[in-house]
């Protein structure tokens, strides 16, 4: 390695920048007594790219940007990106609570130009602890091959999920099945060939595969024949809209972390499978208008050029000429039934990775019986005592802090708890309690609410 004779220091460097490094690099910014460095291997910020389909919209509110529900006075806010692009009144006129998603794509890349802690086209390929520098040795280089060796005294791991496949369908994650089997984050990419295609199967019942069901619909023409089939298909017993009641929005909050961390690993494990609705469900506007779309397709008696199919898992996959025969099985019936198609769209969601750069410290993290990160109240991930530096996580805890770990929901408030942790001191201060909800049994003769503030009358009885 030709590294720098130079060596810089930092107390905090993250690993990675998509919306949850992002949003702790904003929060961070101008922290007094706290330098902070953050490095991505990409050239620039890219947030799901393939799935920037216009008509998208987020499915979180705006004010849970990458600050705003940890500090509504930053200059990072949305509301402030909208005023430095000259958007106030066109936004205020929209009456938006979802906003584009290709904005917020446009949002984050204007505070990761603007934050100078932000450093792309720079590939973390190696992180150690180093005993004589009481700290983590950080090696990056560049696309010109340059490296760099940089300490920390904390690391925040933020390197995202990855696509995942079915297994029947890994098979063909080569460079001949390009764009004919694909992940829908690749969608975007290859729309236009798809669109060509006579028969399009997507896997998978979240909004993702909703949202490429909608779109491949919308490309077939008036006259019922241009554009391909479109045949959607799921595991889950059936398209089911998002949960999206305000007390079921509940699980988005501290209360509801503080409550699962305290479940058995077995009681944790069962919830996350059981609330598929609240992370795997489709908006109900989305449904709408995949419905609407195909009753206009049908008028004057015209047929659907879709079929719907849920309840349904995919067994085996195999190659038929330029197409696709599939066998699936239908769970409920317990009957098998094939399908041939020209192309598989497979939205079958993401999993935490471990990253190949992690392997010098790999002995000194305490992996559970999985594999998984041990992971505290705090987002810091377990580590052998002779490590005093700390090491946190962002978005791979779903397994001990349940359904909210991939949620923009809570990217801020769970950035400001880390900003605390690592600072060691409260920089910005965090609810504790913020749901009406109680989620674990009540304590008898309390009744709880959330914590008056700001010389507030503090609150005795139950909530109207």
């Amino acid at each position: 390695m030709t590294a720098s004779t130079d060596h810089p220091r930092y107390d905090l460097v993250g690993v990675g920048i998509g919306p949850f490094n992002l949003s702790l690099a904003a929060l961070a910014d101008g922290a007094p007594g706290l330098s902070t460095l953050f490095l991505d291997a990409r050239p620039a910020f890219s947030w799901h790219p393939g799935l920037l389909l216009e008509g998208t919209v987020l499915q979180v509110p705006f004010l849970a940007d990458l600050v705003t529900m940890a500090d509504p006075t930053s200059r990072w806010s949305y509301l402030n990106y909208l005023r430095a692009h000259d958007r106030m009144f066109p936004f205020f006129f929209s009456e938006r609570f979802h906003i584009p998603r290709r904005e917020y794509d446009h949002y984050c890349r204007w505070v990761a130009q603007s934050l100078p802690s932000c450093r792309f086209d720079a590939r973390v390929t190696e992180l150690r602890w180093e005993e004589s520098e009481q700290a983590f040795a950080l090696v990056h280089r560049s696309a010109e091959g340059a490296e760099q060796l940089v300490y920390a005294r904390q690391v925040v791991l933020g390197v995202g999920t990855t696509p995942q496949l079915p297994a029947p369908l890994r098979q063909f994650l080569t460079e001949e099945h390009r764009g004919r089997v694909l992940h829908s984050a690749d969608y975007g990419h290859h729309r236009a060939a798809l669109a060509q295609a006579e028969d399009v199967t997507v896997i998978g019942a979240g909004q993702s595969g909703a949202e490429v069901v909608l779109d491949l619909v919308r490309q077939q023409d008036g006259e019922g024949s241009g554009g391909p089939y479109v045949r959607w298909l799921a595991r889950t017993p059936a398209f089911a809209p998002m949960e999206y009641s305000k007390l079921g929005l509940e699980h988005f909050t501290p209360d509801y972390i503080h409550y699962f961390r305290a479940l058995p690993e077995e009681r944790r494990e069962e919830l996350v499978a059981q609330q598929w609705q609240l992370y795997k469900g489709v908006s109900a506007e989305t449904l709408a208008d995949i419905h609407d779309e195909l009753y206009e397709r049908t008028i004057g008696g015209g047929a659907p050029r879709a079929g719907l199919h849920p309840g349904v898992e995919l067994l085996t996959a195999e190659r038929e000429g330029r197409g696709y025969l599939l066998t699936c099985r239908h769970r409920q019936q317990d009957s098998e039934f094939t399908v041939r198609t020209d192309a598989v769209v497979s939205a079958s969601g993401y999993a935490a990775r471990r990253p190949d750069f992690l392997d010098g410290l790999a002995e000194l993290v305490d992996w559970d019986e999985r594999g998984r990160y041990r992971v505290d109240g705090e987002y810091r991930v377990a580590l052998d005592a002779r490590v005093v530096g700390n090491l946190y996580v962002q978005n791979a805890e779903m397994h001990t802090h349940g359904v909210g770990a991939p949620d923009l929901t809570l990217g801020a408030w769970r950035a400001a708890t880390i900003l605390n942790s690592a600072a060691d001191r409260v920089v910005l201060p965090v609810p504790e309690r913020a749901a009406w909800t109680t989620f674990g049994a009540p304590d008898p003769g309390v009744r709880a609410v959330p914590t008056a503030r700001d010389g507030a009358e503090e609150q005795t009885g139950s909530h109207p």
